[in-house]
């Protein structure tokens, strides 16, 4: 289309001050005793988020002069405040936990809901002491063991200790010490292989 052509004029749309629609006047200076138009907002301050006065350009620069938004606070509430805004002032929870299962703990704290009869889960959580290592005596080998019990001591007892048990069971099973019986020869054999054992061993 032409834009010359009289057609083009009669179909341009007109400016929107032209269509009729009076242009919104600023609302008025909200300081007392100010008739100047306040195009500009000022905050009302804590308590009041999202609300704001209107003020003229000389006002709203005095205003924010002395505008404080801790007014009145004590310092402790002022660091707590602070320290609430890292997060944005929302409710935190522990590690794993949302708000429904920190709500729910806190139900069944209140409440006592659940019931554990056997205490499975009186310390669920927290670590059990370990018990102490017993000290452990020398390792002996099954040779050496069978010794032991043939010599009727305790596995790992001291080369004196064996010495004088091998001397008392000789001595007691010994023919000469029993009138020339024979009978319990094989049980005197079993005792001097026994010492034989641990003193080859090193243990007697």
């Amino acid at each position: 289309m032409n834009p010359k052509s009289k057609l083009y004029d009669k179909i341009r749309i007109p400016p929107r001050s032209r269509r009729g629609r009076p242009e919104a006047e600023p609302p008025r200076c909200e300081h007392p005793g100010c008739a100047e138009p306040g195009p500009h907002r000022a905050p009302k301050g804590r308590h009041e988020e999202g609300r704001f006065w209107q003020f003229c350009l000389d006002h709203v620069r005095e205003y924010n002069q002395t505008y404080n938004y801790f007014a009145g606070m004590s310092d402790s509430a002022i660091l707590s405040y602070q320290k609430d805004a890292t997060i944005g002032h929302r409710p935190t929870w522990k590690l794993g936990e949302n708000a429904a299962s920190g709500k729910r703990r806190a139900q069944q704290q209140s409440e006592k809901v659940f019931v554990d009869p056997f205490n499975l889960f009186d310390n669920a959580g927290t670590k059990k002491p370990r018990k102490k290592a017993e000290p452990e005596g020398p390792r002996v080998g099954a040779l050496a063991q069978k010794a032991y019990e043939t010599l009727s001591l305790e596995p790992g007892s001291d080369a004196q200790t064996v010495r004088l048990r091998y001397k008392e069971l000789v001595k007691r099973f010994h023919p000469d010490a029993n009138g020339g019986d024979r009978s319990l020869e094989d049980r005197l054999r079993e005792i001097i292989n026994a010492y034989n054992t641990l003193k080859a061993a090193g243990l007697a």
